[in-house]
């Protein structure tokens, strides 16, 4: 953690609603990320006015808050999965929800269902692309669009440049390690079937996903190395 930004009391607010999500984006691109947010990092209201009048559907408040103050920030948003511009957003065949991220190579989509629009900041549901089309569901995902931006902050984090990302198939050992070296931070828990938590080190975020999985995101290289020598392992960008 940095005196200038604590991660981690600042995700405890962040989880709670509107506000302190939008206080946290702004910290982590600010201390993280490399760049504090500026005018030009959202898309403007006349481009969400265009959308819904393209749509015919009303912008939930927190997603319009979110586009206009980081909507064109790919680095914060769109690592790995794409979060849509308002010119893609969609609603989706079956009429149940209004679409508007993608995971990178077709997997899932997160959307929110039109029912629910009316609401400032409805729950988000994501449906998983399966080769049974019949099978298809809009699935429980988090239960605020606010704090689903926080996870994409979060998730897209550890997709960034390899200089400050890293993945490690875990041992026996590694996850003991993890918990030793780190503090487990205020995520709320993910559906059923979604183990994911969340920890940071020193200026360094790491997930847990289920057991398969350790990522990392430093602040710097340096901060990336010394998690490294703390989990030893097999990271997959450690060419030390």
């Amino acid at each position: 953690m940095t005196q200038a930004f604590d991660l981690a009391t600042s995700l405890a607010r962040g989880v709670e609603g509107r506000s302190g999500a939008w206080a946290f984006v702004r910290g982590f691109a600010a201390h993280w990320a490399g760049a504090a947010l500026a005018r030009h990092d959202g898309w403007t209201e006349a481009d969400l006015d265009a959308a819904e009048e393209r749509l015919g559907v009303r912008l939930p408040t927190a997603l319009r808050e979110a586009y206009l103050l980081f909507g064109r920030r790919q680095d914060l948003t769109s690592n790995h999965d794409v979060l849509l511009a308002p010119a893609e957003l969609f609603v989706d065949d079956a009429e149940e929800a209004l679409v508007f991220r993608h995971e990178n190579q077709g997997a899932a989509s997160w959307g929110i269902l039109l029912d629910s629009l009316q609401e400032d900041d409805p729950a988000v549901l994501i449906r998983l692309d399966l080769a049974e089309k019949n099978a298809e569901r809009w699935e429980d995902w988090l239960a605020r669009l606010s704090l689903c931006f926080v996870e994409i902050i979060l998730s897209e984090s550890l997709q960034a440049d390899e200089e400050l990302c890293d993945f490690l198939d875990p041992d026996g050992d590694s996850l003991g390690l993890l918990e030793t070296n780190s503090v487990r931070l205020p995520f709320p828990a993910y559906p059923i079937g979604e183990e994911t938590r969340w920890f940071l080190g020193r200026d360094v975020l790491l997930r847990d996903d289920d057991g398969a999985a350790i990522l990392a995101r430093g602040r710097t290289a340096e901060d990336l190395d010394r998690v490294r020598d703390l989990i030893p392992g097999n990271w997959l960008n450690d060419f030390r």
